[in-house]
């Protein structure tokens, strides 16, 4: 059920509920008028149907949005399971989501802290949803911030969520805070970003790019491939929050289609300019609006 349906539908239900009362009080009435005039039994059959109408229209009150609210929640977690992020990022963790008139509980076991962060990034942006209660808990020991486990796990995910690299063929080394690169890259561009990228990731102090050109090209992700707006919304949400040129901006992220807006604030046109880059640049965005203000 859309938004409009379900607006029509109370409408509809509440208009029915109007005129259920306005018959039960005009039923009231009458059947006063009559107990004074009338020595018949009618009046005491429109009582029972004034009470059988009463009955009804507190019926519609009781089940009728409760019904509603269920079925937003039942398609809260099924959006969930089929967002782009669930099925490609998520599909090995074990998540369960269960939500209650629009308040979101994951519960279960990620692999990294990444997931964990991504999982409730995308919740949050699904329609209907008014809040997320992450208690999803982490596989094993969480690496120590800044080492080097916690920035191989930073630098991989950061990779595979642009679309001008490829980070599944990316192979990333951490040693003292230093990442060397290897792998195939499908052109000496792609080599160059995937560097940068790597790089400005928040921890790193330099990048050793030993990757290679492949020949010919391969052909990366097709443009078929929709990603809906809730994954798209996480995953640039959580790639600003990666790099450490971005990483301190608040800033707000919406999606429509496939079209990205950012709102929020920024210290200059070039750090503008970056998140555009940036998110741009993430799996699944046709095109980035940028509305944030320099101050």
């Amino acid at each position: 059920m859309s938004n409009k349906d379900g607006v029509s539908f109370t409408a509809n239900r509440l208009r029915w509920q109007r005129y259920v009362l306005t018959r039960h009080r005009k039923h009231v009435a009458f059947g006063a008028n009559d107990e004074e005039n009338s020595e018949q039994g009618e009046p005491r059959m429109k009582a029972k149907s004034s009470i059988s109408l009463w009955m009804a229209a507190v019926a519609l009150l009781a089940f009728g949005l409760p019904v509603q609210a269920s079925d937003t929640d039942e398609r809260i977690e099924a959006s969930a399971k089929e967002s782009y992020v669930f099925k490609t990022y998520l599909k090995d963790d074990d998540i369960k989501i269960k939500a209650k008139d629009g308040a979101v509980t994951m519960t279960g076991m990620v692999t990294e802290d990444s997931h964990r962060t991504l999982a409730g990034e995308t919740l949050a942006s699904l329609p209907g949803v008014k809040s997320v209660d992450n208690e999803l808990k982490v596989q094993g020991d969480l690496p120590t911030e800044k080492s080097d486990a916690w920035l191989l796990t930073k630098v991989k995910t950061s990779l595979l969520y642009h679309s001008s690299v490829s980070g599944l063929q990316t192979e990333v080394d951490v040693k003292d805070g230093i990442v060397t690169l290897r792998g195939e890259a499908n052109n000496q561009a792609q080599k160059e970003l995937t560097a940068k990228y790597a790089a400005d990731v928040e921890g790193v102090k330099t990048v050793n790019n030993e990757m290679t050109v492949a020949k010919p090209e391969k052909e990366g992700r097709t443009a078929g491939d929709k990603i809906d707006d809730a994954s798209i919304t996480a995953l640039v949400k959580t790639s600003l929050l990666y790099h450490r040129s971005t990483s301190g901006f608040q800033t707000k992220v919406e999606t429509k289609d496939g079209v990205v807006t950012l709102s929020g604030k920024v210290g200059s046109v070039a750090e503008k300019d970056l998140a555009t880059q940036y998110a741009k640049d993430v799996n699944g965005v046709i095109e980035v609006k940028n509305l944030m203000t320099i101050e």
